[in-house]
């Protein structure tokens, strides 16, 4: 099987007044791994039922490892949800490729709805991963984890599934 993350974006502690003073440093790569029976772990259909149970499965994962960490919970927005979807829609139908490109332009829309953000930053990954799955490799990568253990009240997840059945996932975190 293989997965995929890279180099998260993050912003923490940096004024967003200005979208395009946000650095993109990104980089991708695949790991190898094995004994993953992904019809076992997870399922995805386009009903928006099915996407929300994984989006909210993925928040629930992250709100365990925070509250492990004696942060509050993130709370789930659907502007930014709307953002996340979008981008892992993107990159599963090969129009962006896997990353963090538009970045900017989705924090700029995200903005353009809920006014001014502090700070801002995103997590991307893909695979035949089950939710689980996606927030373990998220919390053993360094700058990942950062972004989950980071001083953000919101964060938007959506997750979008390729023709050849990998889910591409995308996490953006903000706070006002």
């Amino acid at each position: 099987m293989e997965f995929g993350i890279t180099r998260p974006i993050n912003t923490i502690n940096q004024k967003m007044k200005s979208v395009p003073e946000i650095l993109l440093f990104v980089f991708a790569f695949t790991v190898c791994s094995h004994s993953v029976s992904f019809a076992e772990k997870a399922e995805l259909s386009t009903s928006v039922s099915k996407r929300l149970t994984l989006e909210e499965e993925i928040l629930s994962w992250v709100n365990k490892y925070r509250e492990s960490k004696s942060l509050p919970a993130l709370q789930m927005n659907t502007v930014i949800s709307e953002q996340a979807f979008r981008h892992s829609e993107e990159m599963a139908g090969k129009r962006v490729a896997f990353g963090h490109d538009g970045f900017q332009e989705r924090v700029r829309s995200i903005i353009q709805k809920i006014g001014t953000l502090r700070a801002s930053a995103e997590n991307v990954a893909f695979g035949k991963l089950s939710p689980e799955e996606v927030v373990s490799l998220w919390i053993k990568s360094p700058g990942h984890r950062k972004n989950i253990e980071g001083n953000y009240t919101m964060t938007g997840i959506g997750v979008a599934r390729a023709s050849d059945g990998a889910l591409y996932f995308t996490q953006i975190f903000s706070t006002k």
